[in-house]
């Protein structure tokens, strides 16, 4: 089970260029395999697109390395990886909830920066 702790730790790692280890410690919570992270998108995608996920080799992929530390984007790609299931590896997600997991994570790191700010 995701904690809010762990979904706060995993921005922060991502946000101190830990992006690989962040992943690591979501697929360990979400019993997946660790998708390989690339900087580069794939031929043919979206100019607009700072990252995508390509279920056939289970890679993220981002625009450049400024995206490495950015949760946004690393998280909203993840939910891409765990929503891609079974031998055909069929994209399960939508934008939207992408966009909402990503946010919830996000939220709750910054959360736990109000609350140990509150507490000094």
């Amino acid at each position: 089970m995701v904690t809010d702790y762990s979904k706060a730790y995993v921005v922060w790692l991502i946000l101190n260029g830990k992006a690989e280890e962040a992943l690591e410690l979501l697929a360990k919570e979400y019993a997946v395999a660790i998708p390989s992270l690339k900087v580069g998108l794939p031929k043919g995608n979206k100019a607009k697109a700072f990252g995508c996920y390509t279920a056939k080799n289970q890679t993220i992929s981002v625009l450049n390395s400024d995206i490495l530390a950015n949760p946004f984007v690393i998280l909203h790609e993840f939910y891409h990886h765990i929503r891609s299931r079974g031998v055909d590896r069929i994209h399960k997600g939508t934008e939207a909830k992408a966009d909402r997991f990503a946010a919830d994570f996000i939220n709750q790191y910054q959360t736990s920066l109000l609350n140990s700010q509150s507490d000094s």
